[in-house]
């Protein structure tokens, strides 16, 4: 995934090696620039893009505080 406008916060993720390279919320989607007035879009609507589910490959809920280092399935940007 390259840095551009629709990307900017798992960049900032990827820095801080937060989180597993497979989760995904819709705000990855939105071909715009960040606008610090607009609050954040991740709204807690999350999935795996290996399950293409709210599971993950472990049958656990793919989530931003449960897909991190140490699980099973994590996978690192």
């Amino acid at each position: 995934m390259e840095a551009n406008a629709a990307n900017a916060a798992v960049v900032a993720w990827k820095k801080n090696g937060c989180c597993c390279s497979r989760l995904r919320w819709k705000g990855m989607f939105i071909d715009a620039e960040p606008d610090p007035s607009i609050p954040n879009t991740r709204d807690g609507m999350y999935w795996c893009s290996h399950t293409m589910t709210c599971l993950g490959p472990d049958s656990r809920v793919a989530d931003e505080e449960s897909c991190c280092d140490g699980r099973r399935c994590y996978e690192p940007w």
